[in-house]
């Protein structure tokens, strides 16, 4: 009995350490990017971002937890505009920090989590005329801990990540295409 459970730990502990030379091999950092057209000027655009009391509107993380406990301090929107929230499992907590801004261009946010688990990242709003609309560009991009590099082998986070930023474009779009239209 006692070799059966010692080739079966063994056997587990192989299988651990294959799965964390694996995930050792992908890349240091991330970057998750989605992007929609909008019929909308930039200005438009650049205002839902700049000010973080508006995200309420659009930001698909507002509604993770209906309890979320929310700070505003800094600057009122722009650069120097932070935004940090407190929430349950779903939503977690952390801070937001508008670093770099280019009115009607691009927007910059400081990202950190905080829990569940900690992280720092970069998050990047980019709004390019084209046509008479404009293309708005959601993403994100950080460092890559070995931990990140595991859960990626199971769960795709750019699927994840990528289908939140998804839901938070077409929220911006049909609130400032149905608001044009007023």
């Amino acid at each position: 009995m006692l070799r059966i459970i010692l080739i079966t730990v063994a056997v587990l502990l192989a299988v651990v350490a294959a799965l964390l030379a694996y995930a050792a091999t992908k890349p240091d950092t991330f970057r998750v990017e989605r992007s929609i057209l909008i019929d909308a000027p930039p200005e438009a655009i650049y205002a839902e971002i700049e000010d973080f009391r508006r995200w309420r509107a659009w930001s698909p993380y507002e509604e993770l937890d209906p309890n979320l406990e929310r700070d505003y301090s800094g600057a009122e929107r722009g650069v120097g505009a932070r935004y940090a929230w407190q929430g349950d499992g779903n939503a977690g907590s952390g801070s937001m920090e508008i670093r770099d801004a280019v009115p009607a261009s691009e927007i910059v946010i400081a990202l950190e989590f905080t829990a569940p688990m900690e992280a720092s990242n970069t998050a990047m709003f980019t709004m390019t005329p084209e046509t008479g609309a404009t293309r708005l560009t959601w993403a994100m991009e950080g460092p890559s801990s070995l931990m990140f590099k595991f859960i990626g082998i199971f769960l795709d986070m750019d699927k994840m990540i990528g289908g939140d930023f998804e839901t938070g474009l077409a929220r911006m779009k049909s609130n400032l295409e149905k608001g044009a239209a007023s």
